[in-house]
């Protein structure tokens, strides 16, 4: 099997190749420069302690409503996901990406466009192949969530 077919059959690829070494800890911010979307929406990552936080540029190309203006709700929707995983990678010894079960979202108010957006997850129940994580954004005060959502997510194949 080609070194190819081994990266795609892992599910890692070129994404956590040289991202996570050894013993390690994850390179956060190489796996985001790695990943388009991540890119396009400028989204950066810090790490303190256990606790991951993304943070979203203040931006008028992610603006999809310019009446107030609001980033697009796809993008928060995104941002949502993007941390959930990244707490996941930082909390678990994943040798594959995790693959999104399903996630449900509140729209709790308009997340400013012209404002930075941060986001926290929190892992709140991991199994061997499944775990749940609960995740928020918030902009200027972070007891005030502008969205939040919760998850699961595989950290396995099911044929592992």
């Amino acid at each position: 099997m080609s070194d190819e077919q081994t990266e795609a059959g892992n599910g890692l690829g070129r994404f956590l190749r040289g991202v996570r070494i050894d013993d390690q800890p994850i390179d956060f911010s190489l796996l985001l420069e790695r990943i388009p979307y991540a890119r396009f929406l400028g989204l950066e990552v810090r790490q303190m302690g256990d606790e991951i936080i993304t943070e979203l540029p203040a931006s008028e190309h992610l603006t999809g409503n310019q009446n107030l203006p609001a980033v697009h709700g796809g993008v928060v929707g995104a941002m949502l996901e993007f941390t959930a995983v990244l707490q996941l990678l930082h909390d678990t010894d994943c040798e594959r990406l995790p693959k999104t079960v399903d996630i449900s979202i509140d729209y709790l108010r308009p997340t400013r466009a012209d404002r930075k957006t941060f986001g926290q997850a929190i892992v709140t129940r991991r199994g061997r192949r499944v775990a749940n994580v609960r995740c928020e954004l918030w902009q200027q005060d972070r007891a005030t969530p502008v969205a939040a959502s919760h998850g699961h997510f595989v950290l396995a194949p099911v044929d592992a």
